[in-house]
């Protein structure tokens, strides 16, 4: 027995012995050897390298220079083509060839070519075909009856030819559920904490399939009040990458997943929600709230999403617009007509079609009744700010004011310099400075109150007012904005059903002081189409067209009973530049939405 275990201890050590030299040999004490399972002539692929976005990978480069990349995600059968250029500089910040756009639940065919580089030597690679498996795509659901998929399904009713290669991006959100609705903080109600449903956020293309999706679980968590709140303000920056933000957090990542920044809020100010804007400076208008603000009444608040700071790439406030200082916080026309049932995100069908009084107002001011309730003055939601945007030609901010059914341009020095909107309740110091209608020929259009003759309206608790920058200038100003329609004309409709979104774009004379509808979509839709939250409508230059997300639309509401029966069913629509009809429809179901866009591949990766 004692010879039989020499025999096998002395086995097992050489066994041992001979796994430590290969391990060795392999990247121990022997050397740095590098030797990665590889499946093509460079490196390994990693799938979904930065742990954020799935339908992603790197082909990683082996140990090589890469150069003069091109990548072709090969289509389903009938499906659509990915194709794009990589240059040098995204080659060596993913350490490989970065790999978007792979389907879900399926064995992608993924056809590469490059140079490849080492010690001066070259070789050129025309086409390696690779293989890749994408698992499903899998995020948190609500749960709730009614929901059969994890991300929404898209119907895709209509698509140009010249639309075919677009890939839009869907910045939506599941319905509340218990574990992201359990803290608020402002009394009654919370601020951007209380919204704080989980994110949706998707890349479709033209043939209804996803081909990218966000899976968040590392940068948010709903049990953190610093990591939690509704995702929102996505915008592509001229570097490919995108930003936005979320509860406290304003942040910028790749389409890779990779992050560049995640930050939170500077410690003055509080609740992120609706614009992140890119600057042609490099710095970002970021819309947020006071954290502490002393009213003139001695008491302090948190106020509501009244709030514009820039800040630098280094997160340092460089400046900020306090609106309660600039805007007339009291004026109350727009407050009085809002349908108390769609105040933004916060949609009660009991209370639907109801409004709030001159009296009750003013008897809410004499109570200490602060947050995310509709109602005058700082502290309250008067203002709901849903977009910013900059001039550079006249360095200035251009704001959407939801509840004041206003478009504000302000200038660096806090002064407004044109208001879009009706001209009902603008005290003195703002009358002269709300545009006045013309028609196509520059003839003033009639008005009363807040309605006009002719091809023409104002907007009403508009979403995203932006400028039209490649075909504005110092002196005319175009404007697009979804005008999603509630409290048309400073009132309620005799019947909901009666209400009705638009798509619309005007030409602003700054000068003159006078503003033109030039073009609108939507109103022929009725209210199937009608947004009552929400939306989005933004001009692209690289196809000429207009890009419109009616994003709250379609929603079985049952008039009888007053609930929902259903989630929205929003539509993309995008439209050459001036036509009536859209190039592009798809029809999203049962999920709602806040924005979506195209996303530019040549941006994001050269």
């Amino acid at each position: 027995m004692k010879f039989k275990s020499t025999v096998i201890a002395a086995s097992v050590l050489a066994g041992i012995m001979s796994l430590s030299a290969g391990a060795y040999a392999m990247g121990g004490a022997s050397g740095a050897h590098v030797n990665y399972p590889t499946t093509g002539k460079i490196g390994a692929v990693m799938m979904n390298p930065y742990g954020i976005a799935p339908l992603t990978a790197v082909i990683r480069n082996g140990g090589y220079s890469l150069s003069d990349i091109s990548v072709r995600i090969v289509p389903k059968d009938g499906g659509q083509e990915i194709t794009y250029t990589v240059s040098d500089a995204k080659a060596r910040t993913h350490g490989g060839i970065p790999i978007f756009g792979l389907y879900a639940g399926y064995r992608n065919t993924v056809e590469v070519s490059y140079t490849k580089t080492t010690e001066g030597k070259s070789e050129r690679v025309e086409k390696e075909v690779y293989r890749i498996y994408a698992g499903p795509a899998n995020i948190a659901t609500a749960g709730y009856a009614g929901v059969t998929s994890v991300f929404p399904v898209a119907e895709v009713k209509k698509v140009d030819p010249a639309f075919s290669d677009r890939l839009y991006l869907i910045n939506n959100m599941i319905a509340a559920t218990p574990n992201t609705t359990r803290a608020v903080w402002n009394n009654p109600m919370g601020g951007a904490l209380e919204w704080n449903r989980y994110p949706q956020n998707a890349i479709y293309d033209t043939k209804g399939e996803i081909r990218w999706y966000m899976e968040p679980s590392k940068i948010y968590d709903p049990n953190n009040i610093y990591m939690a709140g509704i995702m929102m303000g996505f915008r592509q920056n001229n570097d490919g990458a995108f930003t936005w933000g979320y509860g406290q957090r304003y942040v910028k990542y790749d389409l890779m997943g990779r992050e560049i920044f995640n930050r939170q809020l500077p410690d003055g100010y509080a609740d992120f929600s609706h614009a992140m804007d890119p600057m042609q400076n490099g710095n970002y208008l970021v819309r947020v709230a006071s954290a502490d603000h002393a009213r003139p009444d001695g008491k302090h608040v948190r106020t509501v999403r009244d709030v514009i700071i820039e800040v630098d790439q280094n997160g340092t406030v460089v400046d900020e617009w306090a609106l309660w200082d600039i805007l007339d916080p009291y004026r109350n026309n727009v407050l009085k007509a809002l349908d108390q049932g769609a105040v933004c995100l916060n949609i009660d069908a009991t209370k639907a079609g109801q409004t709030i009084t001159a009296e009750q107002l003013a008897e809410l001011d004499k109570t200490d009744n602060f947050g995310d309730i509709v109602g005058a003055g700082a502290g309250r939601n008067w203002a709901h700010i849903n977009s910013v945007d900059y001039d550079p030609t006249d360095d200035s901010i251009i704001i959407s004011s939801r509840h004041q059914s206003a478009l504000i341009k302000i200038g660096r020095d806090k002064q407004v310099k044109w208001i879009m909107g009706s001209p009902e309740g603008w005290g003195p110091k703002f009358a002269d400075k709300v545009l006045k209608p013309v028609d196509k020929d520059g003839k003033p259009i009639k008005c009363e109150g807040s309605k006009c003759e002719g091809d023409f309206d104002w907007t009403w608790t508009q979403h995203t007012g932006w400028r039209v920058d490649s075909k504005s200038d110092k002196d005319v100003f175009y404007l697009s904005v979804f005008d999603n329609g509630d409290a048309r004309g400073m009132e309620q409709p005799a019947l909901p059903e009666m209400k009705y979104s638009r798509a619309v774009v005007y030409k602003i004379d700054q000068k003159k002081m006078t503003v033109e509808q030039i073009w609108e979509y939507g109103k022929e839709r009725g209210h199937a189409w009608y947004s009552p939250v929400t939306s989005l409508t933004e001009y692209y230059q690289d196809k000429n067209s207009v890009f419109v997300y009616s994003a709250t639309a379609g929603a079985q509401f049952n008039f009888k009973t007053g609930a929902f029966e259903s989630a929205p069913n929003p539509y993309i629509d995008e439209f050459k530049w001036g036509e009536k009809e859209p190039a592009v429809e798809i029809q999203f179901k049962n999920t709602s939405g806040y924005q979506a866009m195209p996303v530019d591949l040549k941006k994001a990766f050269n």
